[in-house]
């Protein structure tokens, strides 16, 4: 299925096997584990668990949303603005130009069309409404984060280049992506988007890769700071808690904006997947900033409530007003810092309402990822 991709060969390959991070046939994650993120007692999750498993995986009635083109027909007052168009999809607007993360359109987070996670929540616009950007950034390869219909349109319908992570670049050359337009990057890389005043950072992060039963770690993942003359902006991807977060701020901070992962936590993730608690220990490890949460409010990918995640970090965070928690296709800019609002409450009968902080916790323990149904995160 041309969906899952193609395996890097050639020079890419040779390029690859050149890291620092690539070991025994695949690459891995440099650093180890932080202590306490692992439990060998805590089992993972069975894939009828995964499929099927968990209450109120999904929310009652679609999610309240904005249509963002009337916001972006001005230019943001501070030269900086966000827009979540859902899970880790943001449009930044930095200082003229357009970043795009992580675009994902299709319907579901799998190589099937009518099996795997499916969508609870469209976009806000369709992507041909999408105004140009100038560059498309791509942390890894897993199906919530590089879509291949999505990929697809981009490719025949734009000249946008992709800067992404050492060996994506075969997945975007085999479903129509020009060479030229592909840039892949290792840990602390840095690439200069020509024509603008762009610069790409891939950096450290905690995670895994693959796109079927025989490829997983043969790309690379990493989070991403994208900086431009007057701002810049952390992307984490998908991680796990990792101490490479104080190195970040100190290479590459500080950050006007901090985009991270909060959903799709489980007890055995707990070195993949931040979780709401670990993403507020990773804001301070990076130096604060305003913090956009992402990653939640669109897929089912783990078997805890839809609105968990948001409603622990609210409970949890130490004020509200360093949160950025804008309804789908809101564009909001970091300078001017509202306190954050429970919007998504209404949307169900019953709210989730936030975890005890020793339940969290225990959320973010750790086994070995080998027997995870399959390579969705």
């Amino acid at each position: 299925m041309k969906s899952l991709g193609k395996r890097a060969e050639g020079l890419r390959l040779e390029r690859m096997r050149a890291s620092p991070l690539w070991r025994d046939g695949g690459f891995r994650n440099l650093f180890p584990v932080a202590q306490g993120l692992r439990d060998p007692s805590v089992a993972m999750p069975s894939a009828k668990e995964f499929l099927m498993g968990g209450e109120r995986r999904t929310p009652e009635s679609p999610l309240p949303s904005k249509d963002p083109r009337v916001a972006w027909e001005r230019a943001p007052a501070s030269g900086l603005r966000a827009t979540w168009l859902g899970h880790s999809t943001v449009l930044l607007e930095m200082d003229g130009f357009k970043v795009l993360t992580d675009p994902v359109w299709g319907t579901r987070a799998s190589p099937f069309r009518l099996i795997g996670p499916k969508r609870f929540q469209p976009v806000p616009l369709r992507l041909r409404e999408m105004p140009e950007v100038d560059v498309v950034v791509i942390s890894h390869d897993h199906y919530d984060h590089l879509d291949y219909p999505t990929i697809r349109a981009l490719a025949k319908n734009s000249q946008v280049p992709f800067v992404t992570s050492l060996g994506v670049g075969a997945h975007l050359q085999a479903w129509g992506v020009t060479p030229e337009r592909i840039t892949e990057l290792d840990w602390w890389e840095t690439h200069r988007v020509p024509g603008t005043g762009l610069s790409i950072t891939a950096a450290p992060s905690q995670h895994f890769s693959g796109r079927g039963l025989k490829d997983r770690n043969a790309t690379l993942w990493s989070s991403m700071v994208m900086r431009s003359e007057r701002h810049a902006v952390f992307f984490s991807g998908d991680t796990g808690l990792t101490a490479e977060y104080a190195a970040i701020r100190e290479r590459l901070g500080p950050f006007d904006l901090v985009m991270l992962e909060v959903g799709a936590f489980h007890p055995a993730w707990g070195d993949i997947h931040l979780g709401p608690l670990n993403a507020l220990k990773a804001h301070g490890l990076l130096g604060g900033g305003a913090f956009l949460p992402v990653h939640w409010g669109t897929f089912s990918l783990a078997m805890h409530a839809w609105d968990e995640p948001v409603e622990t970090l609210l409970a949890h965070a130490p004020s509200r007003d360093v949160l950025l928690l804008p309804r789908l296709g809101e564009s909001v800019e970091p300078k001017e810092q509202r306190t954050a609002q429970a919007w998504w409450r209404g949307v169900d009968k019953k709210s989730a309402g936030p975890q005890p902080r020793e339940e969290v916790e225990a959320q973010t323990a750790e086994r070995s990822t080998s027997d995870l149904p399959w390579p969705l995160d």
